[in-house]
């Protein structure tokens, strides 16, 4: 899961990152808004952190701007204003939940999951599209409508994790490579299309009408037309 964290308090920022990177999460740092909105306009995060009181562009700008965009990734606001009328601003604006500084490590940390799982999940923590289930923490991989099952190995299951977590999206694949092997070059380019193809046996075996289709010159795309 990869996560933007937006706060200009370098020192908050430095202990979100350290919080979240033990946690397992990806993370990238803004410091203020438009730097913010910058590497949302060039990844895919799976939630958003961010500091309502930001130079350049405020929290509320920058999530105002996102749904304009029709970015649906969950947006969790920090403030240090605890007034209803903030937490009214800043849902109306596009937010999904709202934190107060200061906050205890485990709440954020319970809420970043359950937004999480809200986005792409299902109610028991399994992630789900079209006719398939994904049990992260057994690399189980079902369809709902044979039963059938199969164990995915760590490269196919991050693949379907991270097009899980981006559907109704295009997802490229240097976007891919960044997400499972954590840095750019041909070769990783040639194993994306290695694990791809492994991961469509997969779903075939298990009699899924979900299918992973490729876009010519862009990508790969999350589809199941016959549910």
């Amino acid at each position: 899961m990869k996560l933007l964290v937006a706060e200009d308090d370098r020192r908050m920022a430095g202990a979100l990152k350290e919080l979240l990177k033990e946690e397992g999460y990806d993370l990238d740092l803004a410091y203020d808004g438009e730097e913010a909105l910058d590497f949302l306009m060039a990844d895919m995060y799976d939630l958003v952190i961010l500091d309502v009181m930001m130079p350049k562009k405020d929290g509320f700008s920058v999530v105002r701007r996102m749904r304009q965009e029709g970015m649906r990734t969950p947006v969790l606001m920090l403030t240090a204003k605890g007034e209803v009328d903030d937490k009214v601003t800043g849902l109306d604006s596009g937010a999904d939940d709202y934190m107060v500084k200061p906050f205890l490590s485990k709440e954020l940390l319970a809420r970043v999951r359950a937004l999480i799982r809200r986005n792409i999940g299902s109610p028991d923590g399994s992630l789900a599209f079209g006719d398939i289930t994904l049990d992260t923490s057994k690399a189980l991989l079902s369809c709902v409508t044979t039963g059938e099952s199969v164990r995915l190995s760590e490269k196919e299951m991050k693949i379907l994790e991270h097009m899980i977590a981006n559907q109704g999206q295009i997802v490229s694949r240097e976007s891919l490579a960044m997400r499972i092997w954590g840095f750019e070059n041909d070769a990783e380019y040639n194993n994306v299309e290695v694990y791809m193809t492994f991961t469509r046996k997969k779903l075939r075996f298990i009699g899924a009408l979900t299918e992973i289709k490729a876009v010519r010159g862009m990508g790969y795309e999350l589809r199941c037309e016959n549910v």
